[in-house]
């Protein structure tokens, strides 16, 4: 049953998640796929050790080898990691040539530097056009096309558009020339800022995850989530939003999250009574929160901390309270969905004890806890990852089950660089993108656009961004999605309308994120879709319902830039904190339609106009929303009618 459970759970993983189509024969060449992946997973615990290499040959080592391993693990064509019993003799060509052009750039350093002042060679051109071009096929294997389909749209802007350089010396001429090489050799493109966040932190934080997953920390999360709300209305729902919540401390993957814990929490949401689209959507929201919830938030945060110029632990403790006001919103509407239906929670005899737990299994939380710590009290990030692996390394000899063999410690050593591939080719490929937008005054162009497509008002701004990003975040993973629209939407924000920069980069953050549950292209909610035998398009519209509330985070973020700790007092922070979750109870449960009982159709629009009351920084209109919301409130409670419904038990 095990081993049906874990093919299920990979071919939902191979249908729904790029990053899992990679071949499963290769051959001869696994034996270079396996050096290849140790030695850039050693290189990165090396240099994080010992100190990193000058940027660009940094760069070039992270992203040469990740290429190589890309054309030789991931195939041309979705299908052909079945079907090719080896790896194909092109693939085996682009492999090695990805590597050369990239490792040139620490072959020939000084004088690549010296070119930038006298030119480039015509070998150095060619080379520069041949690096580009694989970057965006190693991306279009491992991430999808639509990224790709974006970078090339900017190539073509940047040679075809109308582009005035600012300096000649740097930009001698509008031609295909100049960009690729302005691309691949200057800081501003391919081995720009995004290139080196991921070399110097984010292949640590994804390989530290690696070590905790090998822990079997995610079961433990799940029992824990279960023994504290299973037994409440609901507890099924609850318990697979709290465990989401927990794995997604070391996971930053929507679709990886919705799989992995969802194979186990959805059949317990459908057979407590749940409709099979609610149980996939409720899985789907609250593994995509994974990405905002501190310590890891996936990739984009680093890039964040690298673009605003501010401490890591800034960037984690901003983003602390929006990330639980995000799981407060989804516990809220799976409560009252619960209630509709009258679904109890389970019985004490069926769930796990938390004191058991804690005490049995209690250790494999040091190893985050020790990032946590170490990060709070001043230790970069680099540090502070490295003495997290150190201790999930030391924490897995304690029990038998998790303790590494020698072949084991290779293994997850090769997991370190797989797991990291897509992130590197995504980055590499929203540098690009990134450097066009700075080399060609994009950014002020569209920041020009969306003043004169809102008339100046701040709302209409911040409505055109959001769809912009959600748009963009439908065809880009978050973190090149993150980039794009922190490079282009960002300082628009900031510069125009006078919000504070933190605060500008969480909202674009936020709606690249919850593109994943969207419809139409909601992949999170597909995959939870494909588990619960669901309509998907239903299981995503369920999952917008359910995170109604990463919709309107962002927004009072912008206006309230308390929650993300900007100009905090004690009482102010507890206020908006308050007033903030009141909101999301009465858009819940305008969205559920439900609060103390089954709600009439104006009752609904009272509690969303309340809610949303409640999100400006007002004392009128948080009054008047909270108003409303108790008058709804007070007229539920008197209504004697019968429509609450009768109660399921986690036995029906």
């Amino acid at each position: 049953m095990s081993n049906q459970s874990n093919a299920d759970t990979q071919e939902m993983l191979t249908k729904y998640d790029k990053e899992s189509q990679s071949r499963i024969n290769l051959g001869k060449w696994a034996w270079i796929v396996m050096f290849l992946g140790v030695a850039l997973t050693l290189f990165h615990l090396y240099t994080g050790y010992f100190g990193t290499l000058p940027s660009q040959q940094q760069g070039a080592i992270h992203l040469g080898t990740a290429l190589g391993i890309i054309f030789l693990l991931f195939p041309a064509k979705k299908g052909l990691q079945k079907k090719q019993k080896n790896v194909p003799w092109y693939d085996v060509i682009l492999a090695f040539m990805a590597m050369y052009v990239t490792y040139h750039k620490i072959f020939f350093f000084e004088s690549i530097l010296q070119s930038r002042i006298s030119g480039y060679s015509p070998i150095d051109i060619v080379l520069a056009i041949i690096g580009v071009l694989l970057v965006l096929e190693a991306t279009r294997r491992t991430v999808g096309l639509p990224i790709v389909i974006v970078a090339s749209i900017t190539l073509l802007y940047a040679i075809f558009g109308n582009y005035i350089p600012t300096d000649v010396l740097s930009h001698p001429g509008f031609s295909l020339d100049a960009v690729a090489t302005d691309l691949w050799f200057q800081e501003s493109g391919v081995f720009g800022t995004p290139i080196q966040i991921s070399s110097k932190f984010i292949y640590l934080f994804l390989f530290f995850g690696v070590l905790l997953i090998h822990t079997n920390i995610g079961k433990i999360f799940n029992d824990m989530a279960f023994a504290l709300t299973g037994k409440y209305t609901g507890g099924t729902a609850k318990a697979a939003v709290a465990a989401s919540g927990m794995q997604g401390m070391v996971s930053g993957s929507s679709v990886g999250n919705t799989v992995a814990s969802g194979s186990f929490t959805i059949p317990m949401m459908k057979k407590a009574g749940f409709k099979p689209e609610f149980a996939a959507g409720t899985e789907a929201s609250a593994s995509t929160g994974g990405q905002i919830m501190p310590p890891l938030m996936g990739a984009a945060a680093f890039i964040m901390m690298e673009y605003l110029g501010v401490q890591y632990s800034t960037i984690m403790l901003a983003a602390a309270i929006p990330a639980i006001l995000y799981f407060t919103g989804i516990f809220i509407g799976t409560h009252f969905e619960a209630k509709k239906l009258g679904i109890l929670g389970l019985p004490k005899s069926e769930l796990p004890v938390f004191r058991t737990l804690f005490i049995k299994y209690g250790y494999l939380l040091l190893p985050l806890l020790m990032i946590i710590g170490t990060i709070l009290i001043g230790f970069t990030p680099q540090r502070a990852a490295l003495l997290g692996i150190v201790s999930a390394f030391l924490v897995s000899f304690i029990r038998k089950e998790t303790r590494m063999s020698l072949r084991e410690i290779i293994h997850v050593l090769e997991q370190g660089a797989r797991v990291a591939l897509p992130v590197i080719a995504a980055v590499a490929t929203a540098g690009i993108i990134a450097g066009v937008v700075s080399i060609t005054g994009l950014g002020s162009k569209f920041a020009a656009g969306i003043i004169a497509l809102s008339g100046g008002i701040l709302v209409l701004a911040l409505i055109f961004t959001m769809i912009a990003c959600i748009i963009l975040g439908m065809g880009l993973p978050t973190t090149a999605n993150y980039v794009v629209t922190a490079t282009v939407a960002a300082p628009a924000l900031i510069n125009e309308f006078g919000i504070e920069p933190i605060a500008a980069h969480m909202f674009v953050f936020y709606f690249g994120i919850v593109a994943d549950i969207t419809p139409p292209v909601c992949l999170a909610a597909y995959a939870g879709a494909g588990i619960a035998r669901a309509n998907p398009f239903k299981s995503g519209v369920t999952a917008v319902k359910l995170a109604i509330a990463a919709f309107i985070i962002p927004y009072i973020i912008v206006y309230n830039p308390i929650l993300v700790l900007v100009d905090v007092t004690a009482v102010n922070l507890v206020m908006a904190v308050i007033t903030a979750v009141i909101g999301m109870m009465g858009i819940s449960s305008a969205m559920i339609g439900y609060f103390a009982r089954k709600s009439r159709a104006w009752e609904r629009l009272a509690l969303f106009a309340g809610g949303l009351s409640l999100i400006l920084p007002e004392f009128v209109t948080n009054v008047v929303g909270i108003g409303l919301i108790a008058a709804v409130w007070f007229i539920q409670k008197q209504r004697k009618d019968d429509d609450a419904g009768g109660l399921k038990t986690a036995e029906a």
